[in-house]
């Protein structure tokens, strides 16, 4: 799965770059912490947590539509305490300030180690601010829908390449 969703993010960067010489599509990599809050009365997550801390890692790509707005798919790999997913997230992207920008689209999850269906749609909320043309500083938050779709708090770097 997760060879799958990292040949098929290269062949999108890939692709994308040939398109248009003189576009401004960006890829790059990201990681960072998460803070994940469990909105669930009764399960088996183990000592049943409330809260949980892990990290994150993965890669984006950008798409300029415009001078301020563009679509950002992501693909990132979880780890929090003994489970791990995979995060897909895809942001519409605005620049609302100089550096600032603000993110907001579905996101797309699978969980490998517990629930019965294991793929949920979640919706994000980010912010982020860029230092410099290439390096950024992010802070997201996932809403899960579903009982038992835990919250999360995204706090990190991206780094264009």
């Amino acid at each position: 799965m997760i060879k799958s969703l990292t040949t098929l993010f290269l062949f999108a960067s890939l692709f994308s770059t040939e398109l248009d010489a003189q576009s401004t599509n960006s890829f790059g990599v990201k990681g960072g912490a998460n803070f994940t809050f469990f909105k669930v009365a009764e399960g088996s997550f183990g000592d049943n947590p409330e809260t949980a801390t892990g990290f994150y890692f993965g890669g984006f790509i950008d798409f300029g539509v415009d001078k301020s707005l563009s679509i950002q798919p992501e693909v990132l790999y979880i780890v929090l305490n003994d489970f791990n997913f995979i995060n897909a997230p895809i942001y519409m992207k605005y620049e609302v300030g100089q550096n600032l920008n603000l993110l907001v689209g579905p996101s797309l999850n699978y969980f490998f180690d517990f629930f019965v269906n294991k793929f949920k749609v979640r919706g994000d909320i980010a912010t982020s601010f860029q230092f410099t043309e290439s390096l950024d500083f992010h802070l997201k938050y996932t809403l899960g829908f579903q009982e038992i779709t835990p919250n999360g708090l995204f706090i990190g770097l991206s780094l264009k390449l």
